[in-house]
C-alpha cells in the first residue's frame, strides 16, 4: 500500500474532498452544507485530526471543531445492551430440632424450605414407632 506523499492526502479525504467540490459546484445561492457532508467530515476529523480534515475538505475549522464537541455530546443512539440481574435473593423457611421418643432414641432434624404438616407427620411417625 502507498503512503502519501507530503502535501497529499489520504484516500478517504481526498474521496471526501472531491464530494465537497462537487457539492459546491451544485448549490444554488448560499445554500449550507447539507448534513450528510458534515457527518462525513466529524467521521473523518476522527481519524484524521481537525485541521487536516478542515484544510481537505475547505471547511472553517471554527465551525467543523462546533460540530465534533455537538456529536461527542450526543447521547449514543439506543442499543440493546447487557444487564446484569441480581441473583433473586431466596428467603426459606429454615428449622433444625431434635426429636426425643423417651425411649432413649433422638432424631436430630435440619430442613430447609419446608411444609409444616410435613414436620409434624414425621415427627408423629417417629413417636409412633417403638
Amino acid at each position: 500500500m502507498r503512503t502519501p506523499q507530503r502535501g497529499e492526502f489520504p484516500k478517504d479525504l481526498a474521496q471526501a474532498r472531491s464530494r465537497f467540490e462537487a457539492w459546491r459546484q451544485r448549490r444554488q445561492g448560499g445554500r449550507r452544507i447539507p448534513q450528510p457532508l458534515w457527518a462525513l467530515a466529524v467521521r473523518l476529523v476522527r481519524q484524521h485530526g481537525l485541521s487536516r480534515t478542515a484544510t481537505a475538505r475547505g471547511l472553517d475549522s471554527y465551525s467543523l471543531k462546533k460540530r465534533v464537541e455537538a456529536t461527542a455530546q450526543e447521547p449514543p443512539s439506543p442499543s440493546p445492551a447487557f444487564v446484569e440481574l441480581p441473583a433473586p435473593l431466596v428467603v426459606s423457611k429454615q428449622a433444625l430440632f431434635e426429636l426425643d421418643n423417651g425411649a432413649g432414641a433422638t432424631m436430630r432434624v435440619q430442613l430447609l424450605g419446608y411444609d409444616a404438616a410435613e414436620v409434624a407427620a414425621l415427627a408423629r411417625h417417629f413417636w409412633d414407632a417403638e
